[in-house]
């Protein structure tokens, strides 16, 4: 018997973000403080910040990917990325993890990256 198709879907390949959060804008605008040296777009307009999750203790979790698991700047940009976030009024830690899952591609830029480089 064929199940329906809700049922067949599983988890997001992206936790969803806790956009509800008071202090998730102002991550949201430090992670488009951080740009990749090699791309004149921030990191989270080229959609490499996945999810970001704040819990009620205000510590932030951070997803995020690179554009290609050979990035020179690998082992770097987390630690950007965390400095950038913790200067925050009220964070009071922050962890910053890279995946490659799912793996980045041009549709997870916003249309303003797209436009700035000339995709659109």
């Amino acid at each position: 018997m064929n199940q329906p198709f809700e049922e067949l879907q599983g988890a997001p390949l992206i936790t969803p973000s806790t956009t509800d959060h008071p202090l998730y804008d102002d991550v949201v605008n430090a992670c488009r403080s951080v740009y990749d040296p090699e791309i004149p777009v921030n990191i989270y307009d080229l959609g490499l910040v996945y999810t970001i999750d704040i819990n009620d203790q205000n510590e932030a979790k951070v997803l995020m990917t690179l554009t290609a698991p050979g990035c020179p700047v690998a082992g770097e940009m987390p630690g950007w990325l965390a400095e950038a976030i913790e200067p925050i009024a009220g964070i009071k830690q922050v962890d910053v993890e890279i995946t490659w899952e799912p793996p980045w591609g041009m549709e997870m830029m916003s249309d303003e990256a797209k436009l700035e480089l000339g995709f659109m």
